[in-house]
């Protein structure tokens, strides 16, 4: 069917207008896909005469859909208790040591069922979905054994077809040490390599990450794990210069990594490294402001290399337990001192590169008809507010969703 949207005001995020502002615009779509996007006086007749229904958004703010591109949303329990101990002055890394951290995460997710995964990850991902989100990036690494890894990533593309979004499946293997493996980490390596061939084989991975960081994985440990994904022919992401600088970042550009993400520690030959590969810098105000870092991310330096910003909520347990990427946008601005078309380019056509997708996050003719109709006066204030939902409508592959 071809649809035409007409009476919007649309931040298309495309050209050379700041936020690609189209004030009285319109946009055509058929099937998935949009046909057209510009100024409603510009609406090529010959389309026109094709359109089988037509929808007045009534001057609402169009954006596209959000996408929220570095999730941890398949676990069991929670880790209030480890935020109570943060409070009173315990480090992550000492809690993590002690056998909290990702470790009591792994232990609730191998008790739970494939069903309880489901449903616990599916309660999550209908508050993201209930923002704007359209497509979803969700991570394993609460497994850290074959079957539960393969169940985790089983609930992820399950979410996206009982949900009715866009799923990128992450196979997070390496990210943490498991108990059964202690002392040694270089077996689990051996170990994570082998179950990400038949994970793959199986058709549950879509990119590769791990976790490069002094309570995590070594750089030579992470670069056998970006081999092994490299000889797959499997795209490579990392969770990079969180806590301290590991040169983890020149690492994973040397594989070409989709992104690298946190980044708080982030040094300039990090930077020149992402720049020369291409490599999108994720940031995640969410676990920055749990853990109250004092460091932010290298944002000037980005910003004059011409390094993509992407933003997430990084919803877990242990550091980022949000499930609102429209509070990410205010943080973002709040804490790294994005503007606002920064920080709405980051969960859009930013986040859409983090994924190694190129078919959305703008809207311009040939995209994906995804986008969010938005009751607000100018994009800015998604990034404003603070609190408040002003999603009207969700559009996702052309047709309406909510």
């Amino acid at each position: 069917m071809t649809v035409l949207w007409t009476n919007a005001r649309i931040a298309s995020l495309s050209g050379p207008a700041p936020w690609g502002w189209i004030e009285q615009g319109a946009l055509i779509s058929q099937a998935e896909r949009l046909l057209w996007v510009g100024p409603a006086a510009d609406l090529p007749a010959e389309l026109l005469a094709n359109v089988e229904q037509r929808h007045d958004l009534g001057g609402a703010v169009v954006t596209p859909g959000l996408i929220d591109c570095h999730t941890h949303l398949v676990y069991a329990g929670q880790r209030s208790a480890e935020f109570e101990q943060c409070l009173q002055g315990v480090a992550y890394e000492d809690i993590a040591r002690a056998g909290g951290g990702i470790r009591a995460t792994v232990a609730a997710t191998r008790a739970a069922s494939e069903t309880e995964l489901f449903e616990l990850a599916a309660r999550r991902l209908r508050y993201l979905l209930a923002e704007g989100v359209t497509t979803v990036e969700i991570k394993s690494g609460y497994g850290l054994n074959l079957a539960t890894e393969a169940a985790c990533l089983r609930v992820a593309r399950r979410l996206g077809v009982e949900l009715d979004v866009e799923v990128r499946s992450t196979f997070l293997g390496a990210h943490a040490l498991p108990p059964e493996f202690t002392g040694r980490p270089d077996d689990y390596v051996s170990a994570v390599c082998d179950w990400m061939a038949r994970l793959h084989a199986d058709g549950l991975v879509d990119a590769v990450d791990a976790f490069c960081e002094g309570i995590g994985f070594t750089p030579a440990q992470t670069r056998r794990v970006f081999e092994a994904a490299s000889a797959l022919g499997l795209p490579v992401k990392l969770h990079a210069e969180q806590l301290s600088d590991q040169g983890a970042t020149q690492l994973a550009c040397e594989f070409k990594a989709l992104s690298c993400d946190h980044l708080e520690h982030l040094s300039l030959a990090g930077v020149q490294a992402m720049v020369a590969a291409g490599t999108v810098a994720v940031l995640l105000p969410g676990a920055y402001y749990f853990l109250r870092e004092t460091q932010a991310p290298p944002v000037d330096a980005l910003r004059a290399g011409g390094v993509p910003i992407a933003i997430s909520t990084d919803h877990n347990p242990g550091t980022s337990p949000t499930l609102s990427l429209l509070l990410m946008l205010n943080m973002a601005c709040t804490l790294f001192r994005l503007t606002p078309e920064e920080a709405l380019r980051g969960v859009t056509v930013n986040a859409a590169q983090a994924l190694g997708l190129h078919d959305r996050g703008q809207l311009v003719a040939g995209q994906r008809a995804d986008f969010c109709v938005w009751d607000i006066e100018h994009p800015n204030e998604l990034a404003y507010f603070f609190g408040r939902n002003p999603l009207r409508q969700v559009v996702r592959a052309g047709v309406i969703r909510t």
